[in-house]
């Protein structure tokens, strides 16, 4: 749906609403009022409302506390509502969604079973780019559980370096509607489980889909294991990419056929791949990637995908490959924040997920680490990472957050033969606190949760901030996304 049809919605006596008002939403807010471009204004009728967005009937369904900055905009067309109930909902046409916001809430679906349409804003932006069945020419759309974000940013870092105008954009923090009217050759597009439908409802195929990997993950938003999956899959089982490019070791992508897709797969002796720590291009042998600045093994082998997809654009790969060397790794994806009385401090807040843990401790395998581990609890299964924790423990593990107790619990039986400290905290400056007692001055306090921050922080960057500040360092200077925009 285009943002012209909304209009038209409108002028027909339709009602059109905004549901949260975060950046997406002030985002989708902005596309329809024309702040990213002037329209004339015209008099007469109905048809005027059509040509002037400003003229548009809004609704924002936001929490209370931000009803307060939505009324300060002192926009006379605009409605704000602090319950969004079925019955509410049930009064729109059509509803722009946050992300965050699931469909599968009650409220949202008994509004849709009464006809509302509810929509995202990556796809209006996708509308606008291209045809209903069509291919938004240049869209490389990048997904997976793990290492979407830095699959994404080295994706657009090596389009750059090729001499591509590139758009780094989505999930990553920069909402597609804040660059509606932008121009770019490329556009590297990190897209979410939240966002994935709506790249399919958009009705626009996109060029290029990556997915690096798929395990269990935000289940309280998807409401089972087997509908985040299907949504996730639906980048590519429903949005119909012209090039899939998949991890060949991935056994749930492996098993995929996509009839309406050229699938490139990477991962595998023919195509990019790794053996050990040397990328090969085929029977080629291209670099050694132990050095690159790609947190994790997972990355490494996900440039393999990022090579990939470079490819499927009709570009020689083989050159670029070597300016990973110049890639400048994201905030808080096991980043190194430095060291403190013989102690590295490893920010890896973005940590979402049992299997993200278990990355994060392979990266360590040789050092002594105290791992900080748990959060808000989403009802994800942690036996896998026990069991792991029989051969394969670090020094020492504190549990805190929500699902702390049950990770304890867990791995409480373990402790004693598996040879690791296990304590309990209430909180991230007392897990902390006991990780570096238990450290003693010597090697990796790792903190990588496997497990949102919801409840205690309002996301993993400001977990992530915080811990940052308790070692000494300067949450500022460790937050910034490099490359993020057009460039």
């Amino acid at each position: 749906m285009r943002i012209s049809q909304l209009e038209a919605i409108a002028a027909d006596g339709g009602r059109i609403a905004l549901w949260g008002w975060g950046r997406e939403g002030r985002a989708a807010y902005a596309a329809l009022r024309g702040a990213h471009g002037p329209q004339p204004v015209q008099d007469g009728g109905p048809s005027a409302l059509h040509r002037d967005p400003r003229r548009l009937p809004l609704t924002v369904f936001c929490a209370e506390a931000e009803a307060a900055d939505v009324e300060a905009l002192g926009d006379p067309m605009l409605q704000v509502e602090t319950l969004a109930s079925a019955e509410q909902l049930s009064a729109f046409d059509v509803v722009i969604k946050s992300p965050g916001i699931s469909p599968y809430r009650p409220e949202a679906r008994a509004a849709a079973a009464r006809g509302t349409r509810f929509i995202g804003g990556t796809a209006l932006w996708l509308a606008e780019r291209a045809a209903p069945g069509a291919v938004a020419a240049g869209t490389i759309c990048v997904t997976g559980t793990k290492g979407k974000s830095t699959t994404t940013a080295l994706l657009a870092h090596l389009l750059r370096v090729h001499g591509l105008r590139t758009a780094l954009a989505g999930n990553i923090g920069l909402p597609l509607l804040e660059l509606l009217d932008a121009q770019a050759d490329a556009w590297a597009i990190e897209l979410s489980s939240y966002q994935t439908g709506d790249v399919a409802s958009s009705g626009v195929r996109p060029d290029i889909a990556v997915v690096t990997n798929i395990f269990p993950e935000h289940l309280d938003w998807h409401g089972s294991e087997a509908q985040y999956i299907e949504d996730k899959l639906s980048l590519l089982t429903r949005a119909r990419p012209r090039i899939a490019v998949l991890n060949a070791s991935d056994p749930r992508l492996a098993a995929l056929a996509l009839p309406d897709s050229e699938i490139h797969w990477f991962g595998r002796p023919e195509g990019w791949h790794l053996r050990g720590d040397v990328l090969h291009r085929g029977d080629t042998a291209v670099m050694d990637t132990s050095g690159l600045p790609l947190p994790g093994r997972h990355n490494r082998g996900n440039l393999c995908g990022v090579l990939t997809a470079i490819e499927a654009l009709g570009i020689d790969a083989t050159p670029l490959a070597a300016a990973a060397v110049d890639f400048v790794p994201l905030p808080h994806r096991l980043q190194p924040l430095g060291t403190r009385d013989g102690v590295l401090w490893v920010n890896d807040s973005i940590s979402t997920t049992p299997h993200a843990s278990l990355a994060a401790l392979d990266v360590y395998r040789d050092r002594r680490v105290a791992l900080l581990v748990g959060g808000h609890d989403r009802g994800l299964d942690w036996q896998a990472f026990a069991d792991a924790m029989r051969s394969g423990a670090p020094h020492a593990i504190v549990t805190m957050g929500q699902n702390g107790p049950r990770i304890h619990d867990l791995l409480a039986p373990l402790a004693r033969d598996a040879g690791f400290q296990l304590s309990a905290a209430d909180d991230l400056e007392s897990a902390t606190a006991q990780a570096r007692a238990a450290l003693g001055g010597e090697g990796v306090l790792l903190l990588s949760p496997g497990a949102p921050s919801f409840g205690a922080y309002r996301d993993y960057t400001a977990r992530g901030r915080h811990f940052a500040a308790l070692g000494g360092f300067d949450p500022d200077a460790i937050t910034a996304i490099p490359g993020i925009g057009i460039a």
